[in-house]
């Protein structure tokens, strides 16, 4: 018999049993039960030899016999569990006046023919500079992981130059109408447009499995794209969607003359708020319906443009982000499809009456923006 020949009680082995059964502990603390339940030379235990321990699991005898010390010097806890390692000291390979020659060739422009740098690219171009005789892309990369500098990624932004009087009125005005009261007969809607690719599949997605994702091919068949119209009304709840070919001035002007008469055919004034394109404008109704009938619709209208740079003001923008994360981050081929989809999720999202609660005001950009304010020499 082995000098650490591990004996385990009945309860021990019903403990080692259901930390197998109930697989949520880490994979080493899992590998070490099956290993001692295998090794226990008990009055029920299997007594495996160490050489078909190692040859069953694929772990190597030292560890068999470390184990097996383990659990019979100090215990069944301390054999399940890793014993802490050491602290090692840490081997600076880069010193200070490296490390800035390494952040100034990072925040500078790539190499001709490369869109960013990578730490591989950084480590060559190191080497390549004299700085330095040897250096692993890893020193590299915990180099700028300590400086915080991550040149792989890049962000967008609008934002619009200082002291523009141009946007400063057009956001107030927006947010004076978000401030206004519900009222039946001058509804307050928000007009956005978004796009949409449809893709068509090639081969057939595999469903969903338990312990498997759903699988679709990489490949797909491009069938052209189009584009969506979204109105929606923050206060009541209310949202209008409309798939389109394209968005030309008719398609808009349709889409508003649909809002008119068909979702708010009640109300004395619409007050729309959306973004100043060329083809978001009452002109639009005179390409497409007679004279008397586009200035019949045009004083439907009470326009709001949010500013340039500025069309976050618009409330629509996070219904189409709603929309898309929802209903449209998958592929869909044709446009009636992609209109079916729609209908179905505008009908449940009205049903629900999800409004939007708008806390952004006047008093908070005069505060928060005040670099876009013009200066006012009294």
């Amino acid at each position: 018999m082995k000098k650490d020949s591990v004996k385990l009680s009945q309860e021990q082995r019903e403990q080692l049993e259901e930390l197998i059964s109930r697989g949520q502990a880490a994979a080493r603390q899992l590998m070490h039960a099956r290993v001692l339940l295998k090794a226990d030379q008990g009055e029920n235990g299997p007594g495996w030899s160490d050489e078909r321990i190692a040859e069953a699991f694929d772990v190597s005898l030292p560890t068999i016999e470390r184990m097996r010390k383990r659990c019979v010097e100090q215990g069944l806890e301390d054999a399940l569990k890793r014993r802490p390692q050491p602290e090692r000291p840490e081997k600076r390979k880069i010193n200070g006046h490296l490390e800035a020659h390494l952040i100034a060739l990072c925040c500078g422009k790539p190499p001709e023919g490369r869109e960013r740098w990578t730490v591989r690219l950084l480590a060559d171009r190191f080497l390549q500079l004299g700085y330095v005789d040897h250096v692993s892309y890893k020193t590299v990369w915990v180099t700028l992981k300590s400086n915080e500098l991550k040149p792989w990624l890049k962000e967008q932004w609008c934002i619009p130059p200082k002291a523009n009087d141009e946007f400063v009125y057009h956001m107030e005005d927006v947010l004076d109408v978000y401030t206004r009261p519900y009222d039946a007969r001058f509804p307050q809607v928000c007009l956005d447009e978004g796009s949409k690719q449809l893709l068509a599949e090639t081969r057939e997605p595999l469903p969903m499995k338990p312990g498997e994702p759903k699988r679709e091919d990489a490949e797909y068949k491009r069938e052209g794209t189009c584009s969506l119209f979204l109105a929606c009304e923050p206060l009541s709840g209310k949202r209008v969607v409309q798939v389109r070919e394209r968005r030309t001035k008719a398609d808009w002007a349709a889409f508003v003359r649909e809002l008119i008469e068909v979702h708010y055919p009640q109300a004395e004034k619409i007050v729309l708020v959306l973004d100043n394109l060329n083809t978001h404008t009452p002109a639009s109704f005179y390409e497409v319906f007679p004279p008397a009938e586009a200035w019949r619709l045009s004083q439907k209208l009470e326009v709001h443009y949010t500013p340039k740079h500025g069309s976050w003001l618009n409330m629509a923008e996070i219904e189409l982000s709603v929309l898309a994360r929802q209903c449209l981050n998958r592929r869909l081929a044709t446009l009636e499809e992609l209109a079916q989809e729609v209908q179905a999720w505008q009908e449940e999202r009205n049903q629900a009456q999800a409004t939007i609660h708008w806390r952004f005001t006047a008093k908070d950009a005069r505060i928060k923006l005040k670099r876009l304010y013009p200066s006012i020499d009294v």
